[in-house]
């Protein structure tokens, strides 16, 4: 067969196509394509800065036969590296991108090494071509990620890491921003995740480039989405919590009162709030600051250069918050961090709710109260006044709270007892908030409160030990693990019972039988007694724990009557906590725990906290919002107050709560949707000029038409008769 316009030599398309399917045949029109190639070369070299279409196309057909004749163009991929490396900033736009381009189809036909091309691409990321410092860029990402796919070539990723460094200390700004974006970019991928790369980010926070250090400082600031825990592993989790269910049997509740329910909603509260600190502790958000090799020698320089240089205002918020979140992240000590930001602290100051969040942020147990308690003095003296409005004093009451529990030492009885006055303000944002500082001392450090302000007592709050300043309460033992000794005597106790539950021939006499039936009596009496009692109490274990405390009373009263009861009391309730301590010290070291027993070992303690130490009535504690490793600013924004809403945020909030209801109005009851109506179902959507003159039969007739239709009716009767 005879090709007609097979024109090899112009046909660049056709060439390359014939050479790839059978090479052999057409290397002669490959090396007569080369010599043209190779000369056109040389006159570009002449003048690199006019664009050269003939050696445009050529450079592309070499590239994509590369792979066909390795020895003849063994060379070829060098050239093209020396013409950029020479000649590479004076370069036509169009001819450097074809270079480039070229290099990378030899890269992706594995004809050259990756450590020559990223370092070449790394030089042109100099160049003023911004279209070309991002398609290096992206290829740059792609071509590392590509390499750790299957498995991570250490030796790469080190030099490559090396040469990076390198390139954050060049002069040239937009070269140093264009390394450092895409190792934060390989780090958001996770690609290059770990402490090298971060390390290496860390040292942009110092670059004199203004750009480069902001991008830096982005870095330790954004939140990062790889480290949130996955969907399943929240589930799995969730498997692991006491369900509401389990715990009503735990509490033994069988009958249903005000009382009880009410109990039972604040079970479902405690059981929600122990997922949610579950999922947050899961989850770290900023995994990045934790990989840092000298926390406190970076926080330190971040500091120091934040006092010396000037930047702008958003420069420094950005400075004082990575600052602040490493202090609190690892519990660092910088004594000048507090002085500095306190003289931001005022109302009329730019973002000074930010600057309260990096206060509390850097707040932690081991920075002493004395260097913190100037801040909180000025947090009070500036916000929490009346002659500031309502929502200033709440969003300041909001930052000491968020302050105060993560160095609660640092508030005086006074004080606290002043700002708790605040919970009878007239304006309810004040009051909310105030109430919020009362919880956190009740959970924490409750002889700081007045007595009437630290709520109702429980097991769990009798156990509550305040901690001086650098204590660390170190347990010895699972908390809690007393009750698995009290399940095993119970299920002991119930197997002994069924065992001794067997038939025996007795020969009772009839005054016997009459005895045991006015026992039987007597129990179902007092049996109806204690359901009348359940009534008005909380949980039915305590009321058997008051009795059993009455009857103690009294026993230790007949037996010693010079002891004073209330010391008696109180020395009876120190025992049982250091016996149930012996106990769970004796279960945590003789056995391993399964995950059944830390399942009841959970629920005893939220039983712990439901039943209460002393029969009163207090008022339902506030939910406490679970607090992770960094401040919210939702936290102390968070104002509760009623807003004003236009109308369509109204009609918006009405629909939403309509979501997922029945349709209201007349229900469709047939089987099949597609089947036929009725025809008094029709009527209703008819036309009502359509029925007009049915609707008027249904109207009752006038006396007048009464009486004509008699009279016919009359006159058709006697004609008929006659």
């Amino acid at each position: 067969m005879v090709r007609h316009n097979n024109q090899l030599p112009n046909n660049l398309p056709q060439l390359q196509n014939l050479i790839k399917r059978d090479p052999a045949s057409y290397k002669d029109e490959f090396l007569q394509q080369q010599r043209h190639y190779k000369s056109l070369l040389a006159v570009f070299t002449l003048r690199p800065t006019d664009f050269n279409k003939s050696l445009d196309e050529l450079v592309m057909f070499m590239a994509q036969v590369a792979h066909c004749y390795p020895g003849e163009l063994a060379t070829f991929a060098q050239e093209l590296t020396d013409m950029l490396q020479t000649h590479g900033p004076v370069l036509d736009k169009d001819m450097r991108m074809t270079f480039c381009r070229a290099l990378i189809l030899l890269r992706n036909k594995r004809l050259l090494t990756p450590t020559d091309l990223l370092s070449l691409f790394f030089g042109l990321l100099r160049s003023q071509d911004k279209e070309l410092r991002k398609f290096l860029e992206s290829h740059i990402v792609s071509d590392i990620k590509n390499l750790n796919s299957k498995h991570k070539d250490a030796k790469l990723n080190r030099n490559l890491q090396n040469f990076m460094y390198t390139m954050l200390k060049d002069n040239n700004a937009k070269a140093a921003k264009m390394s450092l974006g895409i190792m934060v970019d390989l780090y958001k991928k996770n690609i290059w995740r770990d402490t090298k790369t971060v390390n290496v980010i860390s040292t942009g926070c110092f670059s004199k480039i203004t750009k480069v250090m902001v991008a830096a400082l982005k870095f330790f600031v954004t939140v990062d989405a790889n480290d949130s825990s996955d969907d399943s592993d929240s589930s799995s989790s969730d498997d692991d919590t006491p369900n509401t269910r389990e715990v009503i049997m735990a509490n033994k509740v069988s009958k249903t009162t005000r009382k009880r329910t009410k109990n039972l909603k604040k079970v479902k509260r405690l059981v929600e709030k122990n997922k949610k600190k579950k999922k947050q502790s899961q989850s770290s958000n900023f995994a990045a600051l934790t990989l840092i090799h000298d926390p406190q020698g970076f926080a330190e320089k971040l500091f120091h250069q934040l006092e010396k240089r000037h930047e702008r205002f958003e420069v420094k918020m950005l400075t004082l918050d990575v600052v602040s979140r490493l202090i609190g992240l690892h519990q660092l000590i910088i004594f000048n961090f507090y002085p500095y930001i306190q003289r931001f602290l005022q109302p009329h100051q730019k973002e000074v709710v930010r600057m309260m969040q990096f206060v509390a942020q850097a707040s932690h147990e081991v920075v002493p109260p004395d260097v913190l308690e100037p801040v909180l003095r000025a947090l009070v003296n500036n916000f929490v006044t009346e002659r500031n409005s309502s929502d200033v004093m709440a969003i300041g009451l909001n930052a000491i709270r968020e302050m105060c529990s993560r160095a609660p030492l640092v508030m005086t009885e006074d004080l606290l007892r002043d700002l708790a006055q605040y919970k009878n303000y007239r304006e309810r944002s004040v009051m909310m908030a105030a109430k919020s500082l009362i919880h956190v001392y009740r959970s924490s450090m409750p002889h700081l409160l007045h007595k009437k302000d630290r709520g109702r007592p429980t097991e769990a709050s009798l156990e509550i030990v305040a901690r001086k300043y650098g204590e660390v309460d170190a347990k010895e033992f699972v908390p809690g693990a007393e009750i698995l000794l009290e399940t095993e005597n119970n299920e002991s106790c119930d197997d002994s019972d069924e065992s001794g539950d067997e038939w025996v021939n007795v020969s009772h006499s009839e005054d016997e039988i009459s005895d045991g039936e006015n026992v039987d009596d007597e129990d179902e009496d007092v049996d109806g007694s204690d359901d009348d009692d359940d009534n008005e109490d909380i949980e039915s274990n305590s009321d058997t724990e008051g009795i059993n405390d009455t009857d103690q009373s009294i026993s230790t009263q007949n037996s010693t009557t010079n002891i004073n009861p209330k010391k008696k009391k109180v020395v009876s309730k120190k025992e049982q906590l250091a016996e149930k301590k012996e106990k769970a010290a004796q279960v945590s070291s003789m056995r391993i725990l399964s995950d059944e027993d830390f399942k009841r070992i959970e629920i005893a303690q939220l039983s712990k906290q439901m039943t209460s130490a002393k029969n009163r009535k207090r008022p339902a504690e506030p939910e406490e919002s679970s607090r992770g490793e960094l401040v919210r600013l939702k936290d102390i924004e968070n104002i509760y107050k009623k807003r004003k809403h236009d109308k369509q945020t109204r009609i918006d909030s009405i629909k939403k709560g309509q979501e997922g209801r029945e349709k209201f109005g007349y229900k469709d009851g047939r089987l099949n949707p597609f089947s036929s109506k009725t025809n008094r179902e029709k009527k209703k959507t008819k036309n009502f000029m359509m029925i007009k003159h049915k609707a008027k039969g249904k109207v009752k007739k006038s006396f007048k038409d009464k009486q004509v239709t008699y009279k016919s009716l009359k006159k058709k009767i006697n004609t008929f008769h006659y």
